[in-house]
């Protein structure tokens, strides 16, 4: 389980490590619905170690700035995001046995199923929301408040 971190926004204490839904606040869209919170030291190296794991909810490698596709079975969309959860910058269908660029300014990685990106319209620039399931009504609420005031 992630650890409450001042650099990791949207983790708390007790989160569960499927629980965190991905939001694109700004296109207003969903990434997923359940993603894995990983240590970004366990998440580079994971995949050399065959296991069963479930492709369709997404991992987010949290604090990582570069990432490979080493024995990964299906290509992935990848999201590059700061410390605000702004993305920085998207590849979409990496495959399979590649090593993507580094990206400055890099705090954390998403990799989602591929055609996530393409689904959801997430672009560079866009702001995104990770939380538990459970903050999203919260959060939501909050959005429409601020809205009604200005």
């Amino acid at each position: 389980m992630p650890e409450r971190n001042k650099s990791t926004p949207g983790t708390r204490e007790g989160d569960a490590a499927t629980g965190l839904c991905v939001f694109n606040v700004t296109r207003q869209s969903f990434l997923s619905l359940g993603i894995e919170v990983l240590p970004a030291r366990f998440g580079l190296w994971r995949r050399l170690v065959p296991a069963e794991r479930s492709w369709h909810n997404g991992t987010w490698l949290v604090p990582c700035r570069w990432i490979h596709t080493i024995g990964l079975r299906h290509p992935v969309d990848v999201v590059y995001l700061g410390p605000e959860l702004r993305v920085l910058h998207v590849i979409e269908q990496l495959l399979p046995f590649r090593v993507p660029p580094l990206r400055r300014g890099t705090h954390s990685i998403l990799e989602l199923p591929e055609r996530t990106l393409y689904w959801s319209n997430t672009a560079p620039g866009d702001q995104l929301l990770i939380c538990p399931a459970s903050d999203l009504a919260e959060q939501w609420a909050r959005a429409i408040k601020e809205r009604v005031l200005n």
